[in-house]
Parts: C-alpha cells; structure tokens; sequence
C-alpha cells in the first residue's frame, strides 16, 4: 500500500536532515507503531505518509502511484480519500457539536447533507459515542473527544488511518480505550499507522518501528501481539 524508497526530507531554513534515506514497506492491514525520542523523525515520516509535506529526495507510492511531489491540490484531494487522521490535540471545532465534527470530511467531499449527518451519527455510535452526538467538545472528556477524532478520520471510509500520538493528552485507562479501538479497526480491515514515544502504547500493535536521527533503527514483529489478540478473541 505505501513505499518510501530511499525517502530524505532535509529542512532547507535549518539545514535538519528529519528523515535520512528511509526505505519503507506497509502492507494493507498492517497496524505499526513508529516511536522514537523526540526529534528522531518519527513526526515527520506522518507528515510524509500523510502527504502533509514533500520529500526533498526520494520516492513516496501510494497504491503503486508515485505521490511524493504532487501539487498541493493533487496531494489534498488524495488524503480526502484515502487516509484519516487522528492527532494528539484532537482538532475538534470547539463551537460545533461532535456531530458537526464528524460531518465535516465529507462536506468537503460534496456528500449530501441529510446523508452525511445520518453517517456522522452511526460513526459516533461505532465509537461508543451515540449518546453524545448534539454534545460540544467542552463538554466531554479527553479520551471522548479523541473518540469524535477517531469518528471524524472514519468519515469518508479511508483504507488507511494515520494517528500522531493520539494518547499523548490522556490518562491511562483513556489511553488503553483508544488503543483497543484503533486494534479493532484494524481487526475489520484498516491499515493503521501509530506515532507514539510511549512503549506500552507501541506494544498495541502488530509490528514495532523505532526511529533515531532520522533513520529506522528496527523494524520488528510484536510477538506480545499475538499474545494479546488471542486473549481478546478468546474473551469474546
């Protein structure tokens, strides 16, 4: 699904090297972690995946199309359909309700109005959020608003869900919820991409990716994985 082959991204103001020749495969259903100490470049290969900024070198594919230096309107209209995002701060639009939030993605993708908002409100119950919908941001916990976040990055049923340490503003037990939810949007299919600095968090996921100074470092399955995906199937 996506390649990164012999990605560089060399900040020119600063003259920082944030990713060094990085060669990367993700498989659709793949759920990763890439964690790394602050400045390591974990942050910056999101951006890249996300199309949220070009390579300086190199090559980026997405579904086996080169994607690394399209214009800006070609790279938007790409991320509208094919990736979901999922930030620390949440990103919520403090003065509309969770369910205005969630509709927002397919507004800019043109989806009717009454069909967008009847799809807003089934994503907030398949979060667990169903009572919440007419509800403002400041009006729910942290680990709720990801939620709404999560719902939001669900909107336009993206392939591929991008999430820059989505437990860094939460408590644990907050954290460990929304872990379990991005590990059962992985079990229906999703390809899921974590940025986190926390190894508990790392350990959620199928396959760990450790980052220093710009390069990976590792590239490993999770044995803990399997031992955690067969507790959760043999409780349910």
């Amino acid at each position: 699904m996506l390649k990164l082959i012999h990605a560089s991204k060399i900040y020119a103001k600063n003259g920082i090297c944030a990713l060094n020749a990085v060669d990367l495969t993700v498989q659709d259903g793949d759920y990763i972690s890439v964690t790394g100490a602050s400045g390591s470049g974990k942050s910056t290969l999101m951006h890249i995946l996300g199309l949220l900024d070009s390579l300086t070198d190199g090559e980026y594919q997405l579904d086996g199309a080169a994607v690394a230096h399209l214009p800006a309107k070609q790279r938007a209209r790409l991320r509208s359909e094919k990736i979901g995002f999922v930030f620390q701060s949440f990103n919520l639009i403090s003065r509309t309700t969770a369910r205005e939030n969630v509709e927002l993605p397919m507004t800019y993708a043109h989806i009717p109005k009454r069909e967008r908002s009847e799809r807003a409100v089934k994503l907030l119950e398949r979060v667990g959020l169903g009572a919440r919908t007419e509800h403002m941001p400041n009006e729910m916990s942290g680990g709720q608003r990801q939620r709404v976040a999560i719902a939001r990055a669900l909107a336009n049923d993206p392939p591929l869900i991008l999430a820059d340490e989505p437990t860094g503003n939460l408590d644990t037990a907050s954290s460990i919820e929304i872990m379990e939810l991005f590990s059962e949007l992985h079990r229906e299919g999703a390809t899921v991409v974590v940025v986190t600095h926390e190894e508990d968090i790392a350990s959620f996921t199928q396959r760990i990716i450790r980052f220093r100074d710009g390069q990976i470092i590792s590239d490993e399955k999770n044995e803990a994985w399997k031992c955690r995906e067969g507790r959760k199937t043999d409780a349910d």
